[in-house]
């Protein structure tokens, strides 16, 4: 029991960094999207039925904070865990290096299915103009910041 508060106090910490802390401190394109590199270690470490409702409760948090569509964010987060939770049970997942490579590829996909779901579902012009300068720099960020918290044992590791 003492390992779920110790899991949802990273996920308060992460939220509450991401949500106040660094929008205060960083640009944009410069901030650390902590929730994804949550949501891609719940993935590959966590694959549980309940997880999943997690990671479309932090896309809907997120979603909440940042003033663009509802359920935006909760949409590409659900598929990307669900992706990973397919493929944690293929391959290894205590790599580091693939874990730093996994939250890459999910930023980018992330970005590319909110993208993809604003040109379905919006009337605004431009909007791939403000997101795609940003991509890349927000992969770097995301990664960079995902090898310095892949050394860190969180409390799912010790649930196992």
């Amino acid at each position: 029991m003492i390992t779920y508060f110790k899991i949802a106090a990273v996920v308060v910490a992460a939220c509450l960094l991401q949500m106040t802390l660094l929008p205060r401190y960083l640009q944009d394109p410069f901030q650390p999207n902590l929730i994804i590199i949550l949501v891609v270690y719940l993935g590959l470490k966590l694959p549980h039925r309940y997880s999943g409702v997690a990671v479309l409760l932090l896309g809907l948090l997120q979603d909440s904070f940042s003033g663009i569509y509802l359920g935006l964010h909760a949409f590409s987060y659900l598929c990307i865990y669900t992706l990973l939770s397919e493929l944690a049970d293929r391959l290894y997942t205590d790599n580091r290096v693939l874990f730093v490579l996994v939250v890459f590829i999910a930023t980018l996909v992330s970005a590319l299915l909110n993208l993809l779901m604003l040109l379905v579902f919006s009337v605004s012009n431009g909007l791939y103009a403000s997101l795609l300068p940003a991509l890349l720099p927000q992969a770097l960020i995301n990664a960079l910041v995902a090898s310095l918290v892949s050394g860190v044992r969180l409390p799912v590791e010790e649930a196992r």
